[in-house]
């Protein structure tokens, strides 16, 4: 049977990070990577790894906010050089890792894949994993709901980003639609939601209510639609917007529980500090990373 001494299993970017800094190999059932609106702070951003791009600056009611690279890219870097030295021997094909407290096997959707042996093991937390922690009474269910929103009138403004506060449509992104094809100035919308389990179960913190919440943010923001001519005393008419939900996310925050184990290990490392400890060891890849930017410019 298969023996690791360590092994990581998650696929966080912080767990591939780990797993990067300390060469171990990672297995996960779960693919955690980033959404496209997860980004570095410009002051933790990473200025290695051959990233293109920079700092973006983003048109809000409150002036520019300034936003970092996309963790999402800094993932799929990470992600390649684990498997460019063999560190993600099952890569994203496994759906199901159970550990008996003795082995851990690894499904598919089909039969069994894998089966080894391990010394110790870091754990970022996976859904679809089981017996490497248990949950206690005290743990909460919470998730991140993204919310993607058509604009099918309307959708045409200098708007990128609107910061509520609230935990139900906290953010809401606007991006350019990619229902159109090519450079359009149509933008469709996401919102992002804090919510519990209760709450992802009830119609008040629904797709529905996600996407009337929107609409009011933005008209008490004083956006308005497609322009409908003028009344008599000359103030301006507009349409309303006309929407139709896309499509609702639901990612699960990791609940890590307690480990079953003396040999498992939870660590909370922040990614900042992940990030500064394997700045000199992504040197000697830099030239294939280098070969990922061709073409992109």
């Amino acid at each position: 049977m298969i023996y690791y001494d360590d092994i990581v299993v998650g696929s966080s970017l912080g767990a591939l990070l780990y797993a990067f800094k300390n060469n171990y190999p990672v297995f996960f059932a779960q693919n955690q990577r980033p959404s496209k609106f997860e980004y570095f702070s410009t002051r933790h951003e990473p200025l290695f790894l051959e990233l293109p791009g920079s700092t973006r600056s983003l048109t809000t009611f409150d002036g520019v906010k300034l936003i970092g690279q996309p963790k999402e890219l800094l993932w799929e870097r990470i992600f390649f050089l684990l498997s460019l030295n063999g560190k993600a021997p099952l890569s994203n094909l496994c759906s199901h890792i159970r550990y008996d407290g003795e082995r851990v096997v690894c499904s598919n959707e089909y039969s069994k894949i894998m089966e080894f042996q391990f010394g110790h093991c870091v754990y970022f937390g996976d859904e679809t994993t089981s017996g490497f922690t248990q949950k206690t009474d005290l743990d909460e269910e919470a998730y991140i709901c993204y919310d993607h929103i058509a604009f099918n009138s309307g959708g045409k403004h200098e708007i990128d980003y609107i910061h509520t506060g609230d935990d139900f449509v906290s953010e809401i992104w606007f991006y350019p639609s990619d229902r159109i094809d090519g450079n359009t100035p149509v933008r469709d919308a996401c919102a992002v939601s804090k919510l519990n389990k209760q709450q992802l179960l009830d119609f008040d913190y629904s797709e529905t209510m996600a996407r009337f919440k929107v609409l009011k943010t933005m008209k008490d923001k004083g956006m308005r639609g497609k322009l409908n001519g003028y009344t008599e005393k000359g103030t301006p008419r507009h349409y309303d917007f006309r929407t139709t939900g896309i499509r609702r996310e639901v990612r699960r925050q990791p609940n890590k529980g307690r480990p079953t184990a003396a040999n498992i290990k939870i660590t909370e490392t922040s990614e900042e500090a992940l990030l500064k400890s394997i700045q000199n060891l992504v040197v000697p890849y830099d030239r294939f990373l280098e070969r990922l930017n061709v073409g992109s410019s």
